[in-house]
């Protein structure tokens, strides 16, 4: 056996740094300076998480990589999630001690420090960056925005038994062996990574919380809308029900509920102005296809969405989708009624069925993630 030997590796820092990022490439290098200020002498290593951002976020990082900065970026193609991000950078952290940071800067990482020798010299678990405590503060929100937050805050302490002041901050610093403990109970759904971690722990995690004052995104624009709280409404779910709904179908059905509503409005609204019932209801049919395919597109599948010509091609095939759901609904709902004697309980049956192949399929062949594929080029050379 033919003995190597290695360089000696270098000492892990004493804080690994998580940004998840998403088209952030103006906001890197500030952020970057601003972390190398406020941790001073301490160690340190920032891993930028990157959903294959357009803008450039990875050759920015790459960039400071080739300055001397203590940073790295895992690019992800193909997926793409603020929580599973989190993750991923935590998994791939060198120190035992990691903090999870926007890479827009509006978290205070002047906290860092904090944050680190809360961890290194007692035996908290956690230490989350509170806007709520003493210290700390929303900044610039607004009035719906502050009530928004209070609404999540609320429902997290009422249904998940969350005792923090602010279970929806981003900004919080945990022991690695805290999440591998915890990571194949993660939901990883939507945005509120730390109220998975808090909701998904085998054991009673220590918390501590330190004050911080919430501030303006420095570039960019923000990516807080109702998706992000519906996101958060389904990490409730997938917590409350232990992962035994898939909060995507829950959502799909909810929308289905939604398409209802739209073929009983269109149906009732066509035969109001004197349309005939089979052209008042294929009309109301191809209405209420329409409005679920684009909620869907919109809300469901937002990380796998289709645009152009492949949105167009979409809505074709789930239409199709939607007929052979139909053709399932009605043959379960017979075969129930034959069997059972119950409409009401053939009805569900039908609907059920229809629901279930509805989302599988359309999940499989509508929005299937399509990786973008690049043809190598073959160069052959012949000697003379």
């Amino acid at each position: 056996m033919i003995a190597h030997s290695f360089a000696k590796a270098a000492p892990a820092p004493a804080l690994s740094i998580v940004a998840p990022a998403y088209n952030e490439r103006p906001n890197i290098r500030p952020l970057v300076h601003a972390i190398a200020r406020a941790m001073g002498e301490a160690t340190w290593e920032l891993i930028v998480v990157d959903d294959d951002s357009p803008d450039g976020t990875a050759a920015e990082v790459a960039a400071m990589v080739g300055e001397g900065a203590p940073v790295r970026c895992i690019r992800r193609v193909g997926r793409r999630g603020l929580a599973s991000a989190v993750v991923e950078g935590l998994l791939a952290a060198r120190s035992e001690l990691v903090a999870v940071i926007d890479a827009d800067l509006q978290h205070d990482e002047t906290r860092l420090p904090v944050m680190l020798e809360l961890l290194r010299t007692s035996d908290v678990d956690l230490v989350v960056g509170s806007r709520h405590v003493a210290g700390g503060g929303m900044g610039e929100w607004d009035m719906r925005r502050q009530r928004m937050s209070r609404v999540a805050t609320w429902i997290a302490h009422r249904l998940a038994g969350v005792a923090v002041s602010d279970p929806m901050s981003g900004f919080f610093a945990v022991r690695r062996a805290v999440v591998e403990a915890a990571i194949y109970d993660l939901s990883q759904q939507g945005y509120k990574i730390l109220l998975d971690i808090l909701t998904s722990s085998p054991r009673p995690l220590k918390v501590a919380e330190v004050g911080y004052v919430f501030r303006d995104r420095h570039a960019g624009t923000s990516k807080l809308d109702v998706v992000v709280l519906i996101e958060y409404a389904f990490l409730l779910i997938d917590k409350l029900t232990r992962g035994l709904i898939p909060p995507r179908f829950v959502l799909f059905c909810a929308i289905g509920g939604l398409g209802l509503a739209c073929h009983l409005a269109v149906l009732d609204l066509a035969i109001g102005q004197g349309m005939a019932f089979l052209p008042a209801q294929a009309t109301a049919t191809l209405c209420a296809m329409a409005f679920n395919y684009v909620l869907n597109n919109a809300i469901t599948y937002r990380s796998a969405r289709l645009k152009g010509a492949r949105f167009v091609l979409g809505y074709l095939v789930f239409s199709a989708v939607c007929s052979l759901g139909a053709l399932a609904n009605i043959s379960v709902a017979n075969l129930t009624l034959r069997e059972m004697g119950s409409w009401p309980l053939a009805g569900v049956a039908g609907a059920l069925m229809s629901s279930v192949f509805n989302f599988g399929v359309a999940t499989h062949f509508v929005w299937r993630p399509r990786r973008r594929r690049r043809r190598a080029k073959v160069v052959l050379r012949a000697d003379a």
